[in-house]
């Protein structure tokens, strides 16, 4: 298997997944880049998973239609033109040779649904605009609540997991993170590393699971470190529920 991000839009990631089995992509937002990296490396396309309806996500659909000799995958929502299947937690696809859970992650849509690929020796998360390299999705149509638990429902996987988001926000996501975390010396290293990276034009993704945990403060709510480090923002940060901890993170990032 091998895995390759196609930039799109200003910091949109495309995921194109290769195997002896065929091509897939992952939210191609724009076909132009989908197409001309096909073209360049010479592959055809088989198969396409959509995460959730937002236009930077779907927006190539209908060209790339005409390209696939398979078949386009995404939530149940009507308002996504071209699916050809429809799925919903707990059901199991499979494309290109690969296995992939449907998990159902609401928060940042309603629809929207992440692609884990458990069946390898390293599996992976395709997890659109819901967890972010040291950060997760704006709550659009959903609630905190529901977030939180989409998180919740991601951070148990095996911690091994490599983390496939869909946008290059991390180090602006870690630049938030330190200032709730001041202290934590993972999120400092992890800076140095992403600069570095970007500094080279390297995409910093994908993390895994278990480095995210480390650094991410919408999977840290429950931690005594970061609820210590927000008693003089927060008054019952020692006392408050990890929805209200998140909550008031994800407040405060809206408007860092």
């Amino acid at each position: 298997m091998n895995i390759q991000s196609i930039k799109a839009f200003n910091d949109n990631y495309i995921w194109l997944i290769s195997t002896n089995e065929g091509n897939l992509v992952i939210d191609p937002g724009e076909s132009e880049p989908v197409r001309d990296y096909m073209l360049q490396k010479q592959l055809q396309l088989t198969d396409i998973l959509i995460t959730h309806h937002h236009y930077d996500h779907v927006g190539g659909i209908l060209d790339l239609r005409e390209d696939i000799n398979g078949r386009i995958f995404g939530p149940n929502n009507s308002q996504i033109e071209g699916l050809d299947v429809s799925v919903t937690e707990g059901e199991t696809i499979q494309s290109c040779g690969i296995d992939f859970q449907i998990l159902e992650i609401p928060g940042h849509t309603l629809d929207h649904i992440a692609y884990f690929a458990a069946d390898t020796s390293q599996p992976r998360l395709f997890c659109g605009d819901t967890l972010f390299s040291a950060g997760c999705g704006r709550v659009f149509e959903g609630t905190a609540q529901q977030m939180y638990a989409s998180l919740e429902k991601l951070k148990v996987l095996p911690s091994n997991t490599l983390v496939y988001c869909a946008h290059e926000y991390t180090l602006a996501n870690l630049k938030f993170a330190q200032v709730v975390e001041p202290q934590n010396l993972q999120i400092s290293a992890h800076i140095e590393v992403c600069e570095q990276q970007r500094n080279n034009d390297l995409p910093t993704l994908p993390n895994t699971l278990e480095a995210e945990k480390k650094i991410n403060p919408f999977l840290r709510c429950a931690e005594v470190e970061l609820r210590e480090s927000l008693v003089n923002q927060m008054n019952n940060a020692l006392t408050a529920s990890d929805v209200e901890v998140f909550q008031y993170l994800r407040a405060w990032k809206d408007s860092f």
